[in-house]
């Protein structure tokens, strides 16, 4: 692709997401599309309709939302995920100066050809071998690192203070009392629930079996209260299932956060199998659904889903090659092979405006539709797995979504492009095994005008659909204009889709970073993308979505884990590209920064690991005394003893 054809997509995606914006400010202020661009707030009883007024400066009323709004409509993952939008925006803040001051104008005038039409000429293919501007490129390297880590560092301690921050604020949650026991053993001689009872009867406060629907049965227990230790409170109910042996699991509550936390930890049985526990989710967390899998069943669901995912792995290569040819069209027109086999392609792609859509438009409309079609396939796989709780599903198909596009976008695209110019050049009769290791040094940046056409793509002209809700936009005409539905009272909500937008985010940031170094042209694209991200999410999360569950935060270890892979990647990319171009000395100091990468992230997962992982001992003890100083002991078991009713 040429650098008048990406100006003319660039031109074109600019005005495309102008128009749906535009429309968007106008339809969001008729009052029939209030369940479409505000139902979030309506599902709010602090909200009344004389108090909603739609706003014609939504981007001032999302701006205008702090973060205290943010966590208390969409939770501490709307927070977390507005912090993950603000680092990036910071990062690639520092990242786009640098690389539009020092290696853009390195790359663009290192060599005569700086009127060549190609992209090129902005890559550091355009820099001799053995420059001495290629010091340059290794300062960029450990300015954008060591950028990359203090961020990373104040972010992690930050959203760490949140989070113990909105533990101790909460209000009582039930799942900091309770405990998720699987795998209870099956005897004939006593029941499930015989079998909890006899187990946890010094220890707890009540429990409640999982049991099938179809096969109840209630007992009401009733124990004395011991002087010492934790008791079973008058009134508790236990549902009991006898569908399988080995699939019998139960909610037991203790008397306070400590206890639980600690009986967490403690291996009930010599045999790990049994008695397996951990801390139960918020109940309107649970998955109800897959309580009922045999314990035993899971590895096995595990193993299932990875081989599914791997096997659609291997599916998805096959669009990934064609939206890949499509972008070497242009060169590959020029092989005997296809000259043969498709003869009219010379005189298509003559035409400019055909080059354009042949070679730009169309593989990433490809791409972009065909990647809308993973975090549905994801999230199927995630609830096969067997997840327990609903954030539980979303993190899981969130990690997996991430993986998925991060390996066909990146490698894939960049593995392929390297077989199709390796393919040009053998049948060129010109290559050697010298160029085919410098065809693979440079496939990044070759890659940037494909790269950066996507992120205009899959960037901001989703962001633009987002906001304007196609879907809910024309189910809501179809009701009022086909089902005649005028007065829709319905309390239809959405929640945030976490594991849809979370990996788009850390997508960008790994092709940001990567191209920042060797083709620093698409550094400022990536960063506008935040920025508009920034006031739509912010909008969303206010006025759209509601939070259904919350999973405390859980998705910015994988935010940091995904920036040091990619830090790293970009590290060991530009190794590369050093060797190529002759510059042993750039070598030698890139060598100690990724050492001192890798430290980094051991340093920042001892630390602050832990604090997403498990409940601090020590707040635990202190929540507990202040529950026994406000006199709101007997209120919490009153209320833990109906938290776990399936409703």
């Amino acid at each position: 692709m040429d650098s008048y054809a990406l100006t003319d997509f660039e031109i074109i995606t600019l005005v495309l997401c102008g128009v749906i914006f535009l429309l968007y400010s106008i339809l969001r202020e008729q009052p029939s599309n209030v369940r479409v661009y505000f139902r979030g707030r309506l599902a709010s009883r602090c909200w009344t309709f004389e108090r909603f007024v739609p706003s014609r400066s939504w981007i001032v009323d999302a701006f205008a939302a702090n973060e205290k709004e943010l966590l208390r409509v969409g939770g501490m993952d709307a927070l977390v995920f507005h912090r993950i939008i603000v680092f990036s925006i910071k990062i690639f803040a520092v990242v786009t100066v640098f690389g539009g001051i020092l290696v853009f104008q390195v790359n663009y005038f290192e060599q005569l050809n700086c009127h060549d039409r190609s992209l090129k000429v902005f890559t550091i293919e355009n820099v001799k071998e053995g420059s001495r501007w290629l010091w340059t490129y290794c300062l960029g390297l450990y300015i954008i690192t060591c950028s990359a880590c203090i961020l990373l560092y104040i972010e992690y301690k930050n959203i760490a203070k949140m989070r113990r921050a909105h533990l101790t604020g909460s209000p009582t949650n039930p799942s900091h009392f309770t405990v998720l026991v699987r795998a209870i053993p099956w005897s004939s001689e006593e029941s499930y629930s015989d079998s909890v009872k006899k187990n946890f009867t010094n220890y707890y406060l009540s429990h409640q079996m999982v049991y099938q629907p179809e096969r109840i049965e209630k007992s009401m227990c009733i124990f004395k209260i011991r002087p010492y230790g934790f008791f079973l409170m008058d009134g508790a109910s236990a549902f009991v299932s006898f569908k399988t042996q080995d699939g019998a699991s139960a909610f037991v509550s203790f008397k306070t956060r400590y206890a639980a936390a600690a009986a967490r930890h403690v291996q009930l049985s010599s045999n790990p199998m049994l008695w397996v526990t951990k801390m139960a989710p918020e109940p309107q967390d649970v998955d109800w659904s897959n309580l009922d899998i045999p314990f035993r069943q899971f590895w096995i669901r595990k193993m299932g889903t990875l081989v599914a995912t791997i096997a659609f792995i291997f599916v998805f290569l096959y669009p990934m090659a064609f939206v890949q040819v499509l972008t070497q069209l242009d060169e590959l027109e020029k092989t005997y092979l296809v000259q043969k086999a498709f003869p009219f392609l010379g005189e298509l792609l003559k035409m400019k405006y055909m080059t354009q859509l042949v070679t730009a438009y169309l593989p990433s409309l490809i791409l972009n539709l065909a990647l809308y079609a993973v975090p549905p396939t994801m999230m199927l796989f995630s609830r096969l797995e067997g997840s327990i709780s609903l954030s539980g599903r979303q993190m899981n198909a969130c990690c997996k979504v991430l993986y998925f596009t991060i390996w066909n976008v990146f490698f894939v695209s960049v593995f392929v492009r390297f077989v199709i110019g390796y393919y040009i050049n053998q049948w060129s009769a010109s290559s050697n095994v010298k160029d085919i290791v410098a065809e693979l040094a440079i496939a990044v940046p070759r890659q940037v005008g494909f790269f950066t056409t996507f992120v205009l793509m899959y960037g901001w002209i989703s962001l633009a659909c987002e906001a304007i809700q196609i879907s809910v936009l024309f189910r809501n005409l179809g009701k009022r204009f086909i089902q005649r539905i005028r007065d829709d009272s319905s309390n239809e909500t959405l929640s945030f889709p976490y594991h849809k937008e979370v990996p788009r985010l850390l997508l960008f940031g790994f092709l940001g970073f990567i191209c920042s170094i060797l083709a620093p042209s698409i550094l400022a694209f990536v960063l506008a993308y935040f920025m508009l991200a920034y006031f739509v999410y912010r909008n969303q999360i206010v006025n759209v979505y509601t939070s259904k569950h919350d999973s405390g935060g859980q998705f910015w270890p994988v935010v940091h884990n995904t920036t040091i892979f990619s830090l790293i990647i970009t590290q060991i990319t530009t190794l590369g590209a050093f060797g190529i171009k002759q510059s042993p000395v750039a070598s030698g100091f890139t060598i100690p920064l990724i050492i001192c990468t890798l430290i980094f992230n051991e340093y920042c997962r001892r630390q602050f690991l832990p604090i997403f992982k498990n409940n601090d001992a020590q707040i635990l003890n202190e929540m507990d005394r202040k529950d026994e100083q406000s006199g709101k002991v007997e209120q919490i078991h009153q209320l833990l003893i109906s938290a776990y009713h399936k409703k």
